[in-house]
């Protein structure tokens, strides 16, 4: 549960960023070649919409705390690990993801010890938010 407790923090932070207000993203950054990786990486900042693909190391249980989350964990071509926060009330779940899948996405940056979370991977039917996405076997989830 200690291990946890960081990650839930982080989590109902995002939630009430998200609801609650914020900064405007600021801009857009993809996730580079492996040679500038380190370095484009490292300067996302939080609360800045972020697109890259990686690999599929954890699946995580869902988090069923006020809105539904899809969870997983993705290494980029740089070593990051991100968590995915992808929002099933508002997009559909991936379906038959496996360890060792690749997703592409798009979606908000907030920084974590553990590499960092990336939310908003859907619409926002209240049209105030960038719209995100998840890519996976073709199919983009949004």
């Amino acid at each position: 549960m200690k291990k946890l407790l960081p990650l839930i923090l982080v989590i109902a932070g995002l939630y009430g960023y998200q609801y609650f207000g914020g900064a405007e993203p600021s801009g857009t950054y993809s996730e580079p070649t492996p040679a500038t990786a380190p370095q484009v990486a490292s300067s996302w900042r939080a609360g800045q919409q972020v697109q890259g693909s990686g690999k599929v190391i954890r699946i995580l249980s869902d988090d069923n705390d006020g809105s539904r989350h899809q969870r997983f964990i993705l290494e980029l071509s740089s070593g990051r690990t991100l968590l995915i926060a992808h929002n099933i009330d508002l997009a559909p779940r991936i379906s038959g993801l496996r360890v060792g899948d690749t997703v592409s996405f798009y979606g908000e940056f907030e920084p974590n010890p553990q590499g960092g979370v990336i939310h908003w991977t859907h619409h926002d039917p209240q049209g105030r938010h960038v719209g995100g996405w998840l890519e996976y076997r073709g199919r983009k989830y949004q």
